[in-house]
């Protein structure tokens, strides 16, 4: 007894070994929500049309509690401020929130710095149902009708669904496994999707426009359309993120302590996968957040999921909202795809941390 009871103690002082610190830094948290509040300024007094920061501000909060606050603005800049600039301020940090906590959720679970939100055919199956929305001609619908988010949020719940289901191996759904079934199964999807392009040769400006990611909204539809399934995702996986941590130690440890691996395992997965389906289909491919914000979230609060996690999903917010501000900004009145700019951020970012610690172990 006294022996089991030496071993379980080992046990758990190489998960707290592994995890780091276990808390969540104030510090860190206080840094990414000045870095957010920083980020949602700026997005919505930025723009082809200056905007008065206190004159915004106010209109938000006006809109927001109706308090018939007063703010300065004419209607046409309240118009923009409310119309435009909120809802894809908002749209960002949604979008960017869900798929850099995703894309932590996917390192913790394959024990892989190099795994991303796309990683089990999320991002070619989204591809394909895009592409056949739109040249079905739906690139032009609005609201309830709008077919090309539903057809790739379709899309990338089936690819990770024939993921899983070509992963199966003995019963057992294996980190290897699941990483090998992605790859054929993305590599398929995107052959369909190019065999498409070819046959419609018109709408490539589309798919290509979709593909790079965008994050112009028609409203506020798309926050709302988004919203359930960022809050019912980020839930599911923050209260799984102890898990995660024990998880980094092995699945011989973890399961030695009581944690059921194979399920843990699925249901991150799955709901991570479920969260990057859904932003992806109202904005499209977005690249590097899923990678780049978790390693530099590691870099300020430590590399436990308890905090790796919540600063993931503040920062990747922050982060998407001033790429997107770039990407409308830099050659203003024309729009860049924010996937460019993303690429050029993220890219040299990663090379950085590449280099500072010579090489990841994989």
């Amino acid at each position: 007894m006294t022996t089991g009871s030496a071993a379980a103690g080992r046990r758990r002082a190489t998960v707290v070994r592994a995890a780091g610190p276990r808390r969540l830094r104030p510090w860190a948290l206080a840094g990414c929500l000045v870095a957010v509040i920083v980020a949602v300024v700026l997005g919505l007094v930025l723009g082809p049309i200056p905007i008065n920061t206190t004159g915004a501000l106010a209109e938000i909060l006006d809109r927001l509690t109706g308090l018939h606050v007063r703010t300065g603005l004419t209607q046409v800049e309240a118009s923009i401020v409310w119309q435009i600039r909120a809802p894809r301020v908002a749209l960002g940090l949604l979008v960017g929130g869900m798929l850099a906590m995703s894309g932590g959720a996917y390192q913790g679970v394959f024990r892989n710095p190099l795994a991303d939100p796309y990683l089990l055919g999320v991002a070619a199956g989204a591809g394909l149902g895009a592409t056949i929305a739109i040249g079905a001609g739906a690139e032009g619908a609005t609201g309830p009708l709008a077919w090309v988010p539903i057809a790739a949020f379709a899309g990338a719940l089936c690819a990770v669904g024939l993921t899983y289901l070509l992963g199966v191996r003995g019963g057992e759904r294996s980190p290897a496994t699941l990483l090998l079934a992605g790859i054929a199964i993305s590599s398929v999807l995107t052959a369909l999707q190019t065999y498409l392009q070819l046959r419609q040769t018109q709408t490539l400006r589309d798919v290509y426009s979709w593909i790079l990611g965008d994050l112009s909204t028609a409203g506020w539809y798309e926050v709302v359309l988004l919203l359930p399934y960022v809050v019912v995702s980020g839930a599911v996986l923050l209260a799984l993120r102890r898990r995660l941590d024990v998880l980094a130690v092995g699945d011989d440890e973890a399961a030695s302590l009581g944690v059921d691996v194979a399920r843990t395992r699925l249901v991150v997965l799955a709901v991570a996968s479920l969260g990057t389906a859904a932003a992806v289909s109202v904005s499209g491919l977005i690249g590097f957040v899923g990678i780049i914000v978790p390693h530099a979230v590691r870099l300020l609060g430590g590399t436990s999921y308890r905090s790796v996690l919540p600063l993931s999903f503040v920062a990747g917010g922050a982060f998407l909202v001033l790429a997107d501000l770039v990407a409308r900004t830099v050659l203003s009145p024309a729009e860049l795809p924010i996937g460019v700019v993303t690429a050029a951020l993220g890219g040299p970012f990663f090379v950085l941390i590449l280099r500072r610690r010579g090489g990841m172990h994989l």
